[in-house]
């Protein structure tokens, strides 16, 4: 079985600079440390991290390591702009070797995602919040609108 992570990154402050140079709070990352000591054993390693390279996500990706070993890693900028249809394409092209992928992104579009994918109403995940869901197939191609069960919301 195949299992999405879907994680928001933790909360950001205001940036003098852009959007995309916005750093993780205090709080932010204490949210963070709580959602790594959360994480049970079964979800202590990741095959793959599609990661956003805006600064609050790459803070949050750094945090989580922490707590969860990820074997290999993907820092795009196009998933700080991305569309929930660009954010499936990226998984459509996975590698079936890959059997649990952690995807850091941003909010409205990481919500979407879980929503879409697990068939469930919107679930708004608040900063530093993870959705997991088990996927109900054998090829990453497959993925789309209620392919997956919504297991768990880690916080």
């Amino acid at each position: 079985m195949k299992q999405l992570f879907l994680l928001r990154h933790g909360e950001a402050g205001f940036s003098s600079g852009s959007d995309f140079q916005r750093q993780l709070t205090k709080n932010g990352k204490e949210k963070l440390i709580r959602l790594g000591e959360n994480l049970d054993s079964t979800h202590k390693s990741m095959d793959l991290m599609y990661c956003s390279s805006a600064e609050r996500t790459m803070e949050t990706a750094e945090l989580i390591e922490k707590y969860i070993t990820i074997k290999e890693r993907i820092y795009n900028r196009d998933i700080y702009h991305g569309d929930m249809g660009e954010m499936i394409a990226f998984l459509e092209k996975t590698s079936n070797s890959i059997d649990s992928c952690l995807f850091v992104g941003h909010n409205p579009t990481i919500s979407l995602l879980l929503s879409h994918i697990s068939g469930e109403n919107y679930l708004g995940l608040q900063p530093g919040m993870m959705g997991v869901i088990d996927l109900e197939i054998s090829d990453w191609k497959m993925i789309g609108y209620g392919t997956g069960v919504l297991k768990e919301i880690i916080q």
